[in-house]
């Protein structure tokens, strides 16, 4: 409670002035003050001094919100959510695709090998800028990759369920094809979207990796809506001669068709690339550069206002040069996170998670997606560029991913089976361990943007490099080992 005493008159001159003021007491905490009575001059000196207290606050976060483009932190997220939209939407697509495909549930494997081919994309860019004499202009390029999302997006709404024989046999032929166009849009992504967003400031390449998280979340919300992923009932169906109830497990039909599905992701393609077309082209995004000079497509030159221009490090950073073992490290730590995320979890997701209901099966899977974003989102406020707590938060990623390897390698009876605490705990874990891995995934990028050069395209190398052999190992071991066995699914 405030104190308040009731003011005293000061009479000067045959004139009597009641003074008051406000002013905190020696116990003060911030909320106890003290009304006591004070002079003109004291008065005017509080004044002047919560004025001057509220002038500071007032710069400090009006600062902040002129250095902040919300239309540039828009469009970056535009921008991000062309990189994986179609690919993630065509395996969530799945449960539905399989009934129309005559690879059934093996055409998942078939689709995983067109998403590696999809790496032609940017193994030839690389090719292209390190060894052409004419380098490739990046914003044009990103034109062509952005129109070949684009439009293959819009062509699997028709034909995804085109078959043809190959070989003697029926095969979804146009499935197969529109899914290496649409790969070239993501893989290449990681080594041309990325590395472009380099040359504006550093927190709008936080905000371009919220968008790609939600490249895989918007597909899951559409999805959702749609019906895919809704739990399935047993229904009794017969009764035998013997008076046993027969179950048969069935679910609602769609609320619309596979084909309306990827032409709602043609719609997100469509913002995509006309957030990409404003980024590049409005002014006020160009004020949003920084001090950076651009040269052989994505080589990075910054300036951080020094007389001789010779630092490289951006002018709105504080992460230093790292030295060559710190620099290769890291993106041999980014190499082998990617291995796991993007490689291997989720394909072994759902033997490490179905074996304890389908409900923590779902949880898992949606929650997961959603990390992603947010861990990007919470970026904005607890950001970081400290080698330690990478090494911390990537310590901790390895736990729980061992975690989730030795629950799918023991499916379908992996530790707590059966018991709610099981279930509880693999979908803690599959959301903690997604939101920690994309956390640090954009911790590393934001250290190696500072390092200037071709960084960025470094990470987006290394990380196709590690996803594509994680994606090919874990192929194999499902194929053709028993390593994994899926939990039954009976009423």
């Amino acid at each position: 409670m405030s104190n308040f005493n009731a003011g005293q008159t000061c009479c000067s001159n045959e004139r009597c002035v009641a003074v008051y003021a406000v002013i905190p007491t020696l116990e003060d905490t911030g909320t106890n003050f003290d009304r006591r009575k004070t002079s003109p001059n004291e008065q005017q000196s509080a004044l002047l001094s919560w004025r001057h207290m509220g002038k500071k606050m007032e710069d400090k976060f009006g600062t902040a919100l002129k250095k902040h483009s919300l239309i540039v932190d828009l469009l970056s997220i535009f921008f991000g959510i062309g990189t994986w939209l179609v690919v993630n939407g065509s395996f969530i697509q799945l449960p539905l695709l399989v009934e129309d495909a005559p690879e059934g549930w093996s055409l998942p494997s078939y689709l995983s090998v067109m998403v590696q081919i999809g790496n032609l994309g940017p193994l030839l860019y690389t090719v292209i800028q390190k060894f052409s004499p004419h380098k490739l202009n990046d914003g044009l390029t990103i034109h062509g990759v952005l129109l070949i999302g684009t439009t293959s997006c819009l062509l699997t709404a028709f034909f995804y369920n085109k078959t043809a024989n190959v070989a003697g046999s029926e095969h979804s032929l146009a499935l197969f094809i529109l899914t290496v166009f649409t790969a070239i849009n993501a893989c290449t992504s990681s080594v041309l979207f990325m590395p472009y967003m380099g040359r504006f400031k550093e927190k709008y390449l936080v905000t371009y990796f919220i968008g790609e998280g939600c490249s895989g979340l918007l597909p899951s919300v559409v999805a959702l809506v749609q019906g895919i992923g809704d739990i399935q009932e047993c229904v009794l169906v017969n009764v035998t001669e013997t008076g046993e109830p027969i179950y048969e497990r069935q679910k609602s039909p769609p609320l619309f068709s596979t084909g309306t599905f990827f032409l709602i992701l043609f719609g997100l393609m469509v913002l995509s690339y006309i957030g990409y077309i404003l980024l590049s082209t409005l002014k006020l995004a160009k004020r949003e550069y920084a001090q950076v000079t651009v040269s052989e497509g994505n080589k990075y030159v910054y300036d951080a206002g020094q007389p001789d221009g010779t630092t490289n490090a951006p002018k709105d950073s504080s992460v230093g040069q790292l030295v060559g073992v710190q620099y290769w490290s890291l993106l041999l730590l980014m190499g082998v996170i990617s291995f796991f995320s993007n490689g291997m979890f989720g394909s072994i997701q759902s033997y490490s998670s179905a074996p304890y209901g389908s409900r923590a099966y779902h949880l898992a899977a949606t929650l997961s997606v959603i990390a992603n974003p947010v861990a990007c989102f919470m970026a904005m406020f607890l950001h970081f560029t400290s080698l330690r707590i990478i090494s911390v938060l990537s310590g901790l990623s390895a736990l729980l991913t061992f975690y989730v390897f030795t629950t799918a390698v023991l499916s379908p009876f992996p530790p707590l089976h059966g018991e709610t605490i099981g279930e509880v705990l693999i979908v803690m874990t599959w959301t903690l361990l997604v939101g920690l891995v994309s956390y640090t995934k954009l911790g590393i990028t934001t250290i190696m943007r500072a390092q200037g050069g071709q960084s960025l395209v470094w990470v987006g190398g290394i990380t196709q490099i590690g996803s594509a052999f994680g994606s090919v190992l874990i192929f194999f071991v499902i194929n053709y080992t028993r390593t994994f066995q899926a939990a039954p699914s009976t009423c």
